[in-house]
């Protein structure tokens, strides 16, 4: 698992894909959460706005990225 470190209180979900390089652009995040293959804590999450706070876990083809502060 990895790591991201927030800069403020949260971050989107479409957001954090790009930043932490699970994603190649905002389009793909957009794409591949709205075809359900994106979990927040355990639940697929299909909200491409679902802002993610620290301690959140947010996996992707079997990656992991926790947010941090």
């Amino acid at each position: 698992m990895t790591e991201f470190r927030l800069k403020d209180e949260y971050i989107k979900l479409g957001q954090l894909l790009k930043a932490a390089g699970l994603v190649g652009s905002g389009v793909d995040a957009k794409m591949v959460i709205q075809d359900g293959l994106v979990k927040v804590d355990g639940q697929v999450d299909t909200r491409r706005g679902r802002k993610i706070y620290e301690g959140m876990v947010v996996e992707f083809q079997g990656q992991q990225v926790k947010a941090v502060r």
